[in-house]
């Protein structure tokens, strides 16, 4: 889902400084196609379960009856979507707020605009969890201590979360180890016995499950039951010089967050439309909660977890300028 965002102030700056003051695409925050026409809208999303909205409320005209041409392009991760924004490539992104909290920090020029997706704060049944082998000794958080586990990427809010609710649980979290794994490889290694333990989004996490595979934990759930987890953003280019555009944009995703939240059924069957999932891991996977704003006490919190973890350097995020 994001790649590690270590190196992306650097990525960031060649690509803005290449880009120089923008294009006018860049500058306007998109191209038109001509007069009284629609405007042509790029986001830069991560094909998962997450941005099902996205996909819905297009179909249902919330973007084109607000002017916009939607057209999402999918990406690896944070590490190619964020530097995309910046440069005008996309006039909107979609990310985890932790790799947003880290860009910023890092001196990166976005801003958040509307809320993305969200824990179920459901435990044992979130967009997330710990899992381990049907027959593995793991029975909670606490006994990850001197195991291996597979995060999709370091230094994120994969394993800030996890380490929280090993914290939770009675355990010493510095005692656990962390290895980079795409989601959609954990399914695989944690059968095959390569990691003790892996933090797997869905439909990994569903895929596991249907191998047998134990939850243990839903680091999401049990750091806050409201955790923010992802949102779409822009780049303070875009929001100071083209705040109409950005508006528009955040009232149709509202109006489609809000619209997925209450046809979960529709939600789901949108997912076949952008990903390969089908049958029953479509059926049985587990889908986020879409709220409209975001919820800024597990903002702070994810903060604070971040700085005792280490991953924001000498920085802090100013949560009033990136989610304002």
């Amino acid at each position: 889902m994001q790649r590690r965002v270590l190196g992306l102030a650097i990525a960031v700056v060649t690509v803005a400084a290449a880009a120089g003051c923008g294009s006018s695409s860049g500058t306007g925050g998109s191209s038109s196609s001509g007069e009284g026409k629609n405007t042509q809208v790029k986001v830069g999303i991560i094909p998962i379960v997450d941005v099902a909205p996205l996909y819905l409320g297009q179909e249902k005209g919330f973007f084109s009856s607000r002017g916009i041409d939607l057209k999402m392009e999918s990406a690896q991760g944070g590490a190619a979507i964020i530097p995309g924004v910046v440069s005008g490539q996309f006039q909107f992104g979609f990310s985890n707020v932790t790799s947003l909290m880290i860009a910023q920090t890092k001196g990166v020029p976005i801003k958040s605009v509307v809320n993305g997706a969200a824990s179920t704060g459901d435990v044992g049944k979130d967009v997330s969890a710990v899992a381990v082998k049907k027959d593995s000794p793991i029975k909670s958080a606490k006994d990850l201590v001197g195991k291996t586990v597979a995060v999709n990427t370091l230094q994120n809010i994969g394993d800030t979360t996890v380490r929280e609710t090993v914290r939770k649980d009675g355990g010493d979290p510095s005692k656990v180890k962390f290895v980079e794994m795409p989601f959609d490889q954990m399914p695989a290694a944690l059968d095959g016995g390569q990691v003790d333990a892996a933090w797997a989004g869905e439909p990994a996490l569903t895929i596991a499950k249907g191998q047998g595979a134990r939850v243990v934990a839903s680091p999401f759930a049990e750091t806050d039951p409201k955790l923010t987890i992802a949102t779409y953003f822009a780049s303070t280019k875009l929001a100071q010089e083209n705040p109409d555009l950005v508006k528009r944009f955040t009232e149709a995703v509202t109006e489609s967050l809000e619209y997925a939240s209450d046809h979960p059924d529709e939600a789901r069957r949108t997912l076949t439309t952008y990903t390969k999932i089908d049958g029953e891991v479509l059926k049985n996977l587990t889908l986020p909660t879409w709220p409209a704003q975001y919820d800024m006490a597990s903002l702070e919190k994810l903060v604070s977890l971040g700085e005792e973890d280490g991953i924001f350097g000498d920085g802090k995020p100013d949560l009033d300028a990136l989610f304002s």
